[in-house]
């Protein structure tokens, strides 16, 4: 299994980085996404990619950083590491008040160019980088804005989904994949798991968002770390009436497929 979303260069994992992944694998998670949130962000995943055979991580400045100055040279530099599997994480946050919502749409607006601008020039093991999206209360705006950005719908995936089943179908019908983290397993998100059953198996993934949202049963725990995920991957067999042995296996081809990821190098 995959933790296809976390943030191992956030301070809760500093000096912790051995006993967490082996930890990790202890648990059956072999591979691990860590997540880009600035263009600082963006190279100490680059430098743990290239230091840890299972760990890959992605490029791009999350909605919450728009008021902060960003390094698109920077960017356009991890990007092209061969262990750099996705744009993002970006988006847009309604939750917050801060940034303001103009400034979000600004770097959602300048982002989304950037990424156009290298289409030709990066690209995945699996076809166009896929793109790793951020939605809290924003999926008019942002499915809206990729209506009109010219990559392939498949090649998005909404992470860490807090919406209804509703939100879901028009993800679903708009051609995205969708990604839960520990959400699903809380009593206080009745939505979230009703919108678990409607995915499609070939279209649906698993995450943690560590160092946050540690799923029930340890919900208690701070940080969440990968080795958490398989919490959240057991919720979806329950919620969904199947073996978590065959949704364990379609979880992981599912990873391997959207991400482009060698399953033979996530070992270590």
């Amino acid at each position: 299994m995959f933790d296809t979303h976390c943030h191992l260069t956030f301070s809760q994992f500093a000096g912790r980085i051995d006993d967490v992944l082996f930890a990790a694998r202890m648990a059956g998670v072999r591979g691990v996404i860590c997540v880009g949130t600035t263009s600082g962000d963006c190279l100490a995943a680059q430098d743990l990619a290239s230091r840890y055979p299972n760990v890959w991580f992605t490029a791009g400045v999350h909605p919450l950083h728009a008021h902060e100055p960003r390094d698109w040279s920077m960017i356009s530099s991890v990007v092209a590491h061969r262990r750099c599997v996705a744009w993002g994480e970006l988006g847009l946050d309604n939750h917050y008040t801060e940034p303001p919502a103009a400034l979000q749409r600004t770097l959602l607006e300048e982002q989304l160019a950037f990424i156009e601008s290298h289409t030709g020039s990066v690209s995945g093991a699996s076809g166009p980088k896929p793109i790793v999206v951020h939605c809290r209360d924003a999926f008019d705006d942002l499915l809206a804005a990729f209506e009109h950005a010219p990559f392939p719908h498949d090649r998005y995936v909404f992470h860490c989904f807090t919406g209804t089943p509703d939100d879901a179908r028009r993800v679903l019908d708009f051609g995205a994949w969708i990604s839960f983290t520990g959400v699903v397993t809380f009593k206080n998100a009745p939505e979230v798991a009703l919108a678990a059953k409607i995915v499609p198996a070939d279209r649906l993934m698993v995450e943690t968002d560590a160092p946050f949202l540690s799923p029930e049963p340890v919900r208690s725990v701070r940080p969440n770390e990968p080795k958490h995920v398989v919490h959240v991957a057991r919720r979806l067999a329950e919620l969904r009436g199947v073996e978590y042995e065959l949704l364990e296996q379609q979880l992981d081809a599912n990873a391997v497929r959207f991400f482009g990821v060698e399953p033979g190098t996530a070992e270590g």
